[in-house]
């Protein structure tokens, strides 16, 4: 039985409530697919968003999604995954992948984090479109925001990050191929980009989730750890 009565929890839905205001991320009759990899970080963003359904007046629908890459070509345990979404009425779809094969047997990547994301970002959208969502919640907190502009701004040499929220739906005028080519209906969200990792970290553990880590075998070892240190 979850524990959402401690302080630290509602610090972080005050996080979210005021981060979907700033960016207008939530809409009436929005079908919004979750990323759950198992963390804490978008195991607190599933449960916040399960239960500002009931406070923020929004009329909206989630369904949990968890991509799995198969390190070492071993299924990860999603079992407490689908426990929590069960708990929490949330439909849940798994989708097993060969990601972790491609990315470390194939082709045998000397810094595999980049591919394996966007990978595994391309299944998630796929799953999504499939459901008919029209939202993707990714659970990026502050700190990823910051080390993602300290990676982009020492190893690339550009000034960005991203963004809050992405809104697929307006179409690119900058487009070579004219507005429409570009024109989706699967826009990003990230509604914990005002909370702190030791805040999420707190909460997570107060609330009681059962957050875990897959196995990545570059795990530690990635220049994202590097910008975080």
């Amino acid at each position: 039985m979850l524990n959402e009565k401690s302080t630290s929890y509602q610090k972080i839905l005050g996080h979210i409530r005021r981060a979907s205001s700033d960016y207008c991320m939530l809409s009436p009759n929005d079908h919004i697919g979750v990323g759950v990899s198992g963390g804490k970080d978008s195991l607190m963003l599933l449960l916040s968003l399960w239960r500002l359904q009931k406070f923020l007046g929004i009329p909206y629908t989630l369904s949990a999604i968890t991509v799995d890459p198969q390190f070492g070509g071993i299924p990860s345990n999603t079992h407490p995954i689908e426990q929590l979404c069960k708990e929490l009425s949330i439909p849940y779809y798994v989708e097993r992948t060969i990601i972790g094969e491609l990315v470390f047997q194939v082709r045998k990547e000397e810094n595999p984090c980049s591919l394996c994301a966007h990978m595994r970002r391309g299944a998630l959208t796929s799953v999504a479109e499939r459901l008919h969502c029209n939202k993707i919640a990714l659970g990026h907190n502050l700190d990823d925001a910051v080390e993602t502009f300290i990676m982009n701004l020492l190893w690339e040499g550009r000034l960005s990050c991203f963004c809050p929220f992405t809104d697929y739906s307006i179409p690119d005028e900058g487009s070579l191929h004219g507005p429409e080519k570009n024109l989706r209906h699967l826009s990003v969200i990230r509604p914990l980009i005002y909370a702190q990792e030791k805040e999420i970290r707190r909460a997570a553990a107060d609330c009681g989730l059962p957050f875990f880590k897959m196995a990545c075998p570059n795990d530690g070892k990635s220049g994202r750890q590097e910008a975080r240190e």
